[in-house]
């Protein structure tokens, strides 16, 4: 659903969040706004947040124009005891900034992808960055059930996938 319909239903009591979220928002009729119930992790400000003291407004209006708002429920939503999930297209923007990332329905206990960027220590010279093989990329890598780490490559079920997780 879309930020209005959102909206909507947090006037009428829901609770909604985007997929990958582990809080959620809703509407305080008293206060007469949206709130934000961040996990304790997620926020500096402490756990609820008047949607009006936000402190990242660039990243709080990108969330306001986003189609992929649902309802949060006990499911679905970490502070509210579910796991959150995601689609692929979120998973890699995941794996650019850092985080480790799995498919829930994956059945290989602690198997998990990562991005390998074969630069990120900073150990090689611009020269050896460029070598007459050519310049190395960041490539994906999946943490195997038996602790190898190997280059790994999305099949057609993964890319359309929605059941991507966070992995500690």
């Amino acid at each position: 659903m879309n930020f209005v319909e959102a909206l909507k239903a947090m006037k009428n009591g829901a609770k909604v969040k985007l997929p990958s979220w582990g809080g959620y928002w809703y509407w305080d009729p008293e206060k007469e706004t949206v709130m934000i119930q961040c996990r304790p992790q997620d926020s500096d400000q402490g756990e609820l947040l008047d949607i009006r003291e936000t402190q990242r407004v660039e990243y709080t209006l990108s969330n306001v124009v986003s189609d992929e708002w649902m309802i949060a429920d006990e499911n679905n939503c970490p502070v509210l005891g579910g796991e959150a999930a995601f689609p692929f297209s979120d998973a890699i923007r995941y794996l650019k900034r850092g985080l480790k990332v799995a498919r829930k329905g994956w059945n290989g206990k602690g198997q998990y992808i990562i991005l390998h960027d074969p630069y990120d220590n900073n150990e090689y010279t611009l020269e050896e960055k460029e070598t007459s093989a050519g310049t190395m990329y960041p490539y994906l890598v999946i943490k195997t059930n038996y602790n190898a780490i190997v280059p790994w490559f999305p099949s057609a079920t993964d890319v359309l996938a929605e059941d991507w997780v966070f992995v500690d």
